[in-house]
């Protein structure tokens, strides 16, 4: 085994690093920076990480991150170096203040965590709470505990599987969500993705492994394609770049569930990125000066050419140039016909809209600092830049939520509120008299009643002129009326479909699940011995089993990772479980008896319900049976998947 020589790694790291920001930072902030590492490498000294490595490491890599990735300037760093100082040793805030200045201070004292006696829920809540507040000032505290825990996801793998989940269950929860709403769209991805793989390793795995098929199969089409946008692009005086990107696991994971698809059926597995720079843009003549540097125009003009080669599929275009998300994304997008006859999704963006991308809110505060000299950011920045940072509406309208939830003492509800919130990409729906009302994205019939005042006694909904549940999902522009009965009072099971927090905070008191004997299968994910499952402790002593993706048990990992328990779910003869299957595919005689036999001569399963369509020769079927585990259910789905004229079999 080859020794790693841990102290020249990490101070070549360090030189690494220094040498990549000189270029913008001063000697004397470059000479505090190498003096908060030696400070950190002899704090941490005898410490070591649980992968064996010198916990210096550690706090190098946050370094890096902060001042490479996401572009930070010379306080943030040193923080990063310093941010587990005061929490792991026994140096002190005022150490920290006296050494390296206040404002170091402020950001090393938000991200250490408080000693707190109490149940681990509580106190991870504690945290989060002292976390959150310091929006009030700046969001370079968040910045710092993102890169903190991007790097410990980076190297999750030491961990022991309990400690995993609990890790992986706060990220997906809430530091994935929160970089989202920051724009920085590139760390949501690797921390939803990290997370995961150490959530549901197997199924990751299998993910992973169909992608690399996917790219490999589709690589040289894909070339092809690009390098056909450049020439015609470049004909036109244009120069741009291309870049491919393919999903992520956890992405094509998501689409699998949401649509009920295979990893075949699931559209626009990558997307292609059109770049140029409009700074460099060679103009054709007649094409006016102004034109060139104003990215709308210049996008819509790459889009007019592709089109006059290309087949535009209908409805298609999306401009966030004009409408541009929340978190500041900007781009065009459109799907093509390419000339291998493959719809196409591509993104066509300015290097500038693609660095936001990456940096999101961050880059407004770099520009605003590279045009004046100042530091737009904490307590004491100017009036200007402060007037500025209020633009952001999302941050401006989270504060207002946390002051609400503050004044409301409803702490229980405290962090499903604010994961709601982060969340949430809202949308609009109308009352019949056209007044709007906001809900967060994926929000229901029920969360519109309690937001209007009608929940407690609401029994439906008519959404857009059709009867409907309570548990609709709404989409942006419905019309929603809800009907109320005084006889009606709120159901045990609507706390899990409420998704703001009005409506959680009624709810809560009539959340009481039945009791059934020691283990509990989740109403929500409906777990099948072979899953990949967990298992959550209640307040009642009682078990619950998880999937280990249920969006439930995620939230209750990060909040009480202490209730995380490791639980076997075996198969037994005695035990099955109701589940359903969609198939679809080219009508054909026998075609109904095929999969009849398929199902009970050679899977000896017994069907309970099936419904068949088929019309203008195109066959579905929804087939009501029971298995005994997850393996049964994926081994008749692939052989009836295998039936000649079956095109797609979803669970």
């Amino acid at each position: 085994m080859v020794k790693i020589d841990y102290e020249k790694m990490v101070r070549d790291q360090v030189d690494d690093m220094i040498a990549q920001i000189a270029g913008h930072t001063s000697s004397e902030d470059v000479a505090r920076i190498r003096d908060a590492f030696e400070f950190a490498h002899d704090a941490h000294a005898p410490q070591r990480r649980k992968s064996g490595e010198p916990y210096i490491t550690h706090p190098v890599a946050v370094a890096r991150i902060i001042a490479l990735e996401l572009q930070l300037g010379p306080n943030p760093i040193i923080a990063g170096f310093l941010h587990d100082v005061v929490e792991d040793t026994p140096h002190s805030i005022q150490e920290i203040s006296e050494r390296f200045g206040s404002d170091v201070a402020f950001l090393v004292d938000v991200v250490t965590k408080r000693k707190y006696i109490g149940d681990d829920g509580r106190k991870q809540e504690s945290n989060f709470r002292q976390l959150l507040k310091s929006l009030q000032y700046d969001i370079r505290a968040v910045l710092i505990k993102l890169a903190d825990r991007l790097h410990n996801m980076r190297t999750l793998a030491s961990m022991k599987p309990e400690k995993q989940m609990k890790i992986a269950g706060e990220t997906d929860y809430f530091y994935a969500p929160f970089a989202n709403r920051l724009g920085l769209h590139s760390v949501r991805r690797e921390l939803e993705n990290l997370s995961f793989k150490y959530r549901c390793p197997d199924r990751y795995e299998r993910l992973s492994n169909q992608l690399e098929a996917d790219q490999a199969d589709n690589r040289e089409r894909l070339t092809d394609f690009t390098d056909h946008l450049v020439r015609i692009l470049e004909k036109r005086g244009i120069n741009v770049r291309t870049e491919i990107r393919w999903r992520q696991p956890y992405s094509i994971y998501q689409s699998m569930q949401r649509h009920g698809r295979d990893f075949q059926h699931v559209d626009f597995r990558h997307i292609i990125r059109l770049i140029y720079d409009a700074r460099n843009v060679t103009r054709p003549i007649g094409m006016p000066d102004e034109a060139a540097s104003d990215e709308k125009a210049l996008s819509l003009k790459i889009y007019s050419i592709l089109t006059d080669h290309f087949k535009e599929r209908p409805g298609s275009m999306i401009n966030y140039i004009d409408n541009p998300k929340e978190n500041g994304y900007q781009s065009l997008h459109i799907r093509l016909l390419s000339n291998h006859g493959y719809w196409e999704e591509i993104h066509i963006s300015s290097e500038h809209m693609v660095e936001r991308s990456r940096l999101g809110l961050i880059l407004d505060h770099i520009e605003e600092e590279r045009r004046s000299g100042q530091k737009c950011v904490g307590e004491n920045r100017p009036r200007d830049c402060r007037q500025r940072n209020n633009e952001y509406r999302w941050i401006d309208k989270f504060k207002i939520m946390l002051q609400d939830i503050s004044e409301s003492n409803a702490d229980a509800l405290f962090m499903d509120s604010v994961v709601s919130a982060l969340y949430s990409e809202d949308i609009t729906v109308y009352d019949t008299a056209g007044n709007p009302t906001r809900l967060p994205l994926n929000g229901t019939a029920l969360d519109y009643a309690f937001e209007i005042g009608k929940g407690e006694h609401a029994q439906y909904a008519r959404i857009n002129g059709k009867l409907q549940t309570l548990k609709t999902v709404l989409q942006h522009g419905d019309c929603v009326e809800i009907g109320v009965n005084p006889d009606i009072h709120p159901h045990g099971d609507w706390y899990g479909w409420a998704k703001t927090y009005k409506a959680k905070n009624y709810l809560k008191p009539f959340c009481h699940p039945e009791m059934a004997g020691r283990y509990r299968r989740c109403e929500f994910c409906k777990p099948l011995p072979g899953h990949e499952v967990i298992g959550f402790r209640e307040n009642d002593g009682n078990i619950t089993v998880h999937r280990r993706d249920c969006r439930h048990v995620i939230s209750q990992a990060a909040q009480q990772g202490d209730r995380i328990r490791n639980v076997l779910f075996p198969a037994c003869e005695e035990c099955v479980f109701p589940v359903k299957t969609h198939i679809r595919g080219v009508d054909r005689p026998q075609l109904l008896k095929d999969i009849v036999s398929c199902m009970t001569d050679i899977m000896h399963i017994s069907i309970s319900s099936m419904s068949i369509e088929s019309q203008d020769e195109i066959f579905d079927c929804t087939i009501g049976y029971t298995v005994h585990s997850a393996e049964e259910l994926r081994d008749t789905v692939r052989l009836l998947a295998s039936i000649r004229g079956v095109d797609e079999v979803s669970k």
